[in-house]
């Protein structure tokens, strides 16, 4: 049986001995994807440089999307109380930035390479994937990718992803394959719109990849719409009508749930004279703000359900979607292949039928040979095992032929992932010592669709484990008592300042 390289043993030895101490609940979910691997392995699915492992990130990831002026590196400038990003009207940056903590005072800006070769990060090995895009972007990593980090405390513990703004139909596919790269691996993605721009139907192809490619997925909750910079609509004669155009503009893309954000950041929002209008805009950009902030903090909890969740959805889709899709793939192989032997087979009887229509002294030559062939037993012997070679030879040739048309129609018909799988576990399947056959595809055998159910199980008891962690339906646990605060003259504070969320003892 296939076994991982010697990186992938590395990492996983690693990543455990980092869950050990952040969460031992977690440390079980990786003995978990590193069986479910074994089973990649042995059916294909994975390569051995590959682990279902490396497939999801292992610490909280968020992300911010948005058109180039929506703001996105003023929002995350002020989420991180300091100007990391550099901020403008137009496109600033055209890189994916990774953001992460850092105990040095300086922030430091590290190229593309630092992601793609360290396996710690969300971007490991993009390389690989740019030049299955257009050959020769992966040379170009650094023009798509930075790292900087920065002595943030709301950093600890997170990755923070700001992607640069884009309108979708302008975009390179690389840069949309790593969009969607991103999204998929998130916690949480924040995308932003600008208010300054009231007219969303100019943003019809950004809000149709933005949203219409999100709506429909199992885990739409992670997304956070925001209008940013809605303090530019105050001068309006009816600013919740910006707010109403966005919302039927995400409506018209299948949008029609969910919670819509208004923010605005107070260093640069406009001068709004009216006092009542001014206190209405910034409750209302505290009450958003506020709800955004609580979902960052909530993001390592949901974290450790999408990593157990991650587990069981991998497991049932090997056993539910791919193993089906091999089979059918196997057992339309097996077909084109009976089918070029059927046709050897005719082929050799119209031979020896039209052998007998030959003229006569060609049909008594022929005969003499045969004669002759079967009264020496040596040479019937190497006749016999001529013919069978030739036969061997044959079928094996039609297998080639077979698969290759096979191979040709999972690369047109499936996306560059999962074409990837698909062919590597076909050609499994097609060794030279597997029988057309065979009932089931290399690797799904009894012991390993057995330990398949084990998985799914375990990942239930994890769940289990995570829901005592964090709840206590029987109300068995000690009650903690909570010291009555002492009395202190209330502290006032100022409306629209982003306060840091004060720690408990």
């Amino acid at each position: 049986m296939p076994k991982p390289d010697k990186t992938i043993k590395k990492r996983l030895d690693s990543l455990e001995q980092h869950l050990k101490e952040e969460n031992p609940v977690l440390v079980s979910a990786v003995d978990g994807f590193r069986r479910l691997s074994r089973i990649g392995y042995a059916t294909g699915l994975l390569d051995t440089g590959e682990s279902y492992v490396t497939q999801i990130p292992w610490w909280p990831l968020i992300s911010v999307l948005g058109t180039f002026s929506a703001g996105k590196s003023t929002f995350i400038n002020q989420f991180l109380s300091y100007p990391l990003q550099d901020t403008g009207n137009q496109a600033v940056d055209d890189k994916f930035t990774v953001v992460c903590y850092s105990g040095e005072r300086n922030t430091r800006t590290l190229p593309g390479l630092a992601l793609d070769a360290d396996p710690r990060f969300p971007f490991y090995r993009t390389s690989d994937e740019l030049d299955k895009v257009e050959a020769g972007q992966g040379k170009r990593i650094d023009a798509y990718l930075q790292l900087k980090t920065c002595n943030s405390e709301r950093l600890r513990g997170r990755i923070l992803i700001d992607s640069p703004g884009f309108d979708a139909d302008e975009q390179r596919s690389a840069t949309l394959r790593l969009t969607n790269h991103i999204i998929d691996l998130s916690d949480l993605v924040l995308v932003l719109f600008d208010a300054r721009h009231p007219e969303p139907g100019a943003m019809g192809d950004t809000l149709a990849h933005l949203v219409k490619a999100t709506k429909d997925r199992t885990d739409s909750s992670k997304f956070l719409y925001i209008l940013n910079q809605i303090d530019t609509t105050a001068r309006e004669d009816n600013p919740e009508e910006v707010v109403g155009a966005w919302q039927r503009a995400l409506a018209r893309e299948g949008l029609t749930a969910g919670r819509f954000y208004s923010i605005y950041d107070s260093e640069a929002a406009v001068h709004i004279e009216d006092e009542a209008l001014r206190r209405r805009f910034e409750w209302k950009r505290d009450q958003d703000l506020g709800e955004i902030l609580s979902r960052i903090e909530q993001v390592s909890v949901e974290r450790a359900y999408r990593i157990v969740g991650a587990l069981e959805k991998h497991a049932e889709k090997i056993e539910e979607y791919y193993i089906p899709r091999i089979r059918k793939l196997v057992a339309s192989w097996r077909k084109r292949v009976l089918v070029w032997d059927t046709a050897w087979l005719a082929l050799a009887a119209t031979l020896a039928v039209g052998s007998r229509f030959l003229p006569p002294p060609a049909v008594a030559s022929l005969d003499t040979a045969i004669s002759t062939l079967s009264a020496d037993s040596l040479l019937a012997v190497g006749a016999g095992l001529a013919v069978a070679g030739l036969a061997l030879y044959l079928h094996f040739r039609s297998r080639k032929w077979a698969a290759a048309s096979v191979l040709k129609e999972i690369s047109h018909a499936t996306v560059s992932e999962e074409s990837e799988r698909l062919l590597r576990a076909f050609k499994r399947n097609t060794r030279a010592w597997r029988s057309i056959f065979d009932p089931d595809p290399a690797g799904w055998n009894r012991r390993n669709r057995r330990a398949l159910k084990q998985i799914v199980s375990s990942a239930n008891g994890l769940v289990q484990a995570l829901n005592n962690s964090f709840t206590d339906p029987s109300g068995k646990r000690p009650r903690v008592e909570v010291a009555e605060a002492v009395e202190e003259a209330p502290v006032e504070v100022v409306s629209g300042e982003m306060m840091p969320r004060e720690e408990t003892a």
